[in-house]
């Protein structure tokens, strides 16, 4: 019999690979230990970035705290995909809130804990883009001007899915959505618009604010256990590809991912105090374009619109050098 040496190359899952590297190295996702906190049965649609992320930061969470986290969850699609009632795929203590107040609900729960004696017990807001930077903006920065004990993690898809894809202030330039269709001089969402919420966060000086991608799961599930190891406000947006609004391809939604960071369109990197101290550098600095061609909600910008393109490339340049990501070059 011919003996044939196996090399191993997933490094990321349950595989005998897996296990050759040292337990530190492995992500929540492949130890087997994982809490499945968003568990499966859930209604997100086949893709679902929002759900990945949701899964990675809860699963990161509760490992960093020995399983206790209770979380309060706005109106929005992870709200609704998740907890059809009478149903729920959430494995944790978990409640939902209006559209707006999740942040409010989020540190009265954090105030009860420690009325009772539980200062083991943390708590997670979570929502979208419209929930946390339009209709809940103002409970969030309440919640950040207090310094209240509660991380809030942002899941942002840029846009309204829930409710029909419409334009929310997280929403990139040039975009189709059903609030900025794809007509007229300037086709897709105004250039000039919009927010940016891990800036606004900064501004308030709580003590850490992180950017992550469903694309870098090692690096989302670190920052999540930093969050979890400090007291105060704390702020997590993660970045989620939505295939149905984004009219990508729901087998490339971690490659769309990884395309808006390596563009650098979307930066990761991590603050403290209203300070940054650390970033993400780009290991292959790649064309907008190569980012926006897989999406339909930027198709009207090809063949027709390059200077359109150009404005977005612009964007992205900024970007590498505000955060210094080029170093990796």
């Amino acid at each position: 019999m011919t003996l044939q040496s196996v090399k191993f190359y997933q490094t990321g899952t349950f595989t005998v690979g897996n296990r050759l590297l040292d337990e530190s190295m492995r992500t929540v996702q492949s130890n087997r230990q994982r809490t499945n906190s968003l568990n499966s049965g859930h209604r997100a649609c086949q893709g679902c970035g929002e759900a990945l992320g949701a899964r990675y930061a809860i699963d990161a969470a509760m490992r960093a705290t020995q399983n206790r986290v209770i979380a309060a969850n706005a109106t929005g699609c992870l709200e609704v995909f998740s907890t059809p009632y009478p149903e729920t795929s959430w494995q944790i203590p978990w409640m939902h809130s209006l559209f707006a107040n999740a942040a409010s609900v989020a540190t009265g729960i954090a105030a009860a804990m420690r009325v009772k004696g539980k200062n083991d017990v943390r708590v997670i807001a979570q929502g979208g883009d419209g929930g946390t930077m339009d209709i809940g903006f103002a409970c969030l920065s309440g919640m950040f001007e207090r310094n209240d004990d509660v991380l809030y993690i942002c899941y942002d898809n840029e846009a309204y899915m829930n409710t029909g894809v419409q334009r929310s202030s997280a929403t990139p330039p040039a975009a189709r959505t059903a609030t900025t269709p794809a007509l007229g001089m300037h086709p897709g969402n105004d250039f000039g618009k919009g927010k940016n919420l891990p800036l606004i966060a900064m501004a308030h000086h709580i003590p850490y604010v992180a950017t992550a991608s469903v694309a870098n799961l090692h690096d989302l599930e670190a920052k999540v256990t930093k969050a979890m190891g400090i007291r105060g406000a704390r702020y997590i947006h993660i970045h989620v590809p939505c295939p149905l609004g984004w009219g990508s391809r729901p087998s490339d939604t971690v490659r769309v991912a990884r395309l808006a960071v390596e563009s650098g369109l979307f930066p990761l990197f991590e603050a403290e105090h209203g300070e940054i101290t650390a970033s993400l550098p780009l290991r292959k600095k790649i064309p907008v374009d190569e980012y926006l061609k897989l999406q339909k909600r930027f198709s009207h910008l090809f063949g027709s619109a390059p200077d359109t393109i150009a404005m977005i490339q612009e964007i992205a340049d900024r970007n590498i050098a505000k955060f210094g990501l080029a170093e990796g070059e």
